[in-house]
């Protein structure tokens, strides 16, 4: 028996890089799969069908159970048609792993508007769309008699909560805001039967080997990675730990995850570091020369 026997999962973002990865090891622990691809360019242009339905014909030949989907998340109808495609393909919905994403770089003076709302878009309202409409079908079911026992498992990134990337403002804040959400959404679906987690992955993906700096480190480290070595950079050790959350016996809620190659560390929010007070009015002059 597979990890994930009898349960049906929605993976966005799942044609390529981590959410394949997410997809072929859901299906390999037994779980139905819609995979969801737009498949357009690191930017998010374009669209094409063909990298959803190529996972869906690896999952099918071992064997598995999914279909495709190529719906745009970052539209409202498009994430419900997606939730609605999963209970009427596989007769009910349990995980739903939110992992799609683009990049659109740039320095603050410089980026457009359109830059900002596209990654945002994709990033941010993609993740609570798809989240609330999952959840308004959980919400019912419980209503109905039929308690969930769902998971939601979504996708931030250092870049949002351990390590601020400049040039990425649109996708750190949009990155940031997802550990946020997933909190609430922790706090309001339990009653639901409803726990959603994050994790904050570092991969050798497309969008991290354009990232400057990093996909120089990382395309380095594949080369010198031994046949059959351990690659820490390899998106398939970001998998397991998404799998886990999404299993029916993980009581793990609320939760913030980094996860790269063999290390998996629980983040904290912010926090306390330092205070000052004062039992007077403040003043300028006190902050100032207290507060450094």
């Amino acid at each position: 028996m597979g990890a994930l026997d009898g349960r049906v999962a929605v993976i966005t973002g799942a044609g390529r890089g981590i959410g394949r990865e997410h997809a072929l090891l859901f299906a390999g622990e037994g779980a139905a799969v819609v995979v969801n691809d737009l498949g357009g360019s690191n930017s998010g242009d374009g669209a094409d069908a063909g990298p959803a339905q190529e996972v869906v014909s690896e999952i099918l030949a071992g064997g598995g159970r999914a279909v495709a989907n190529a719906d745009n998340i970052a539209d409202w109808a498009g994430a419900e048609a997606l939730v609605a495609q999963a209970v009427s393909e596989f007769g009910k919905l349990d995980v739903v792993v939110n992992n799609a994403g683009i990049l659109r770089d740039g320095f603050i003076p410089t980026m457009s508007e359109s830059d900002w709302d596209a990654v945002v878009a994709v990033h941010l309202k993609g993740h609570f769309s798809v989240t609330r409409h999952a959840a308004a079908y959980w919400k019912a079911e419980s209503k109905a008699g039929r308690q969930p026992n769902a998971a939601i498992i979504n996708t931030a990134s250092a870049s949002g909560v351990t390590m601020p990337n400049a040039g990425q403002s649109n996708y750190g804040a949009a990155k940031a805001a997802i550990a946020a959400l997933t909190q609430v959404a922790a706090e309001e679906l339990e009653r639901y039967g409803v726990r959603a987690n994050a994790i904050a992955p570092i991969a050798r993906t497309r969008l991290t080997l354009a990232t400057p700096g990093m996909g120089a480190m990382m395309a380095a480290e594949a080369e010198d990675v031994e046949e059959g070595g351990f690659d820490a950079f390899s998106p398939a050790n970001i998998s397991p730990l998404v799998a886990y959350l999404a299993t029916a016996d993980c009581p793990i809620t609320g939760k913030v995850f980094a996860v790269q190659g063999g290390a998996i560390d629980e983040l904290a929010g912010w926090h306390d570091v330092k205070t000052i007070e004062s039992d007077e009015a403040w003043t300028i002059d006190d902050i100032a020369h207290r507060l450094p």
